[in-house]
């Protein structure tokens, strides 16, 4: 099968890869070039990732730390730019090294060119995190 190529249809097959906890499959949605951006981001935590490499690299570990269960009705709206979409979700799961819940609220805003991610900016809300642990549940 080949890769999805709308932005929402792309965005969508994201979440189903995340949920598999197939990373390198995710990580192959991205374009070389690509940038990631982390814009409320607390201290000690990336504000910005460049390029595929270092987005693989931040991502590679997250399956043993976060255990996702669903993304219940991501809503993800078309802008003005017919690349780019703005992205609404929740991600639900566990924390593994707590085993306590995990329940994050997102929202992106995402550009694709050629069927690959290019840009992504995820406005995730840092005071949901659980003290002494970062979005990942690794210790900081």
């Amino acid at each position: 099968m080949s890769a999805p190529t709308s932005p929402a249809d792309l965005y969508r097959h994201s979440l189903r890869l995340l949920l598999d906890k197939n990373i390198p499959g995710w990580v192959g949605l991205w374009a070389e070039d690509s940038l990631m951006e982390f814009p409320f981001a607390p201290d000690g935590l990336p504000k910005r990732l460049e390029g595929k490499e270092a987005i693989a690299a931040y991502m590679r570990h997250y399956p043993d730390h976060i255990d996702l269960h669903d993304f219940p009705a991501p809503r993800i709206h078309q802008t003005t730019d017919p690349e780019t979409i703005v992205v609404e979700m929740r991600g639900v799961g566990r924390v593994i090294q707590t085993d306590s819940p995990f329940d994050m609220t997102y929202i992106a805003v995402v550009t694709v060119q050629d069927g690959r991610f290019t840009s992504y900016r995820d406005y995730w809300n840092p005071l949901a995190l659980e003290a002494g642990t970062d979005f990942t549940g690794r210790s900081r």
